[in-house]
C-alpha cells in the first residue's frame, strides 16, 4: 500500500491533510449514515464526492480519496 504524503502542496497553501480536515466532518456524518447522501460503497463515489466538494481545487487529489478509501476500508 502507498504511503500518502500528507504535508504535499496541492494548491495555493493547501496540502493533503488541508483538504482532509476540511472534507473530514462530512464524510464522517455520510459514512455514519448521518446525512440525505448513501454512505460511499466504492472509490469512484468518493473521488466524485471529493472533487464536488474540495474547496477551491475541484481537481482529483489521489491523497485525499485514498485517505478517506482507507478509513472506511472501501477497496473497490
Amino acid at each position: 500500500m502507498k504511503k500518502i504524503d500528507y504535508n504535499k502542496h496541492v494548491w495555493e497553501g493547501w496540502t493533503v491533510r488541508g483538504f482532509i480536515d476540511e472534507l473530514q466532518p462530512s464524510v464522517a456524518m455520510i459514512m455514519n449514515n448521518r446525512s440525505r447522501q448513501e454512505p460511499f460503497q466504492t472509490r469512484q463515489e468518493v473521488k466524485i464526492w471529493c472533487m464536488d466538494n474540495q474547496p477551491y481545487y475541484k481537481k482529483y487529489i489521489p491523497g485525499v480519496v485514498d485517505h478517506f478509501c482507507r478509513e472506511y476500508n472501501i477497496t473497490n
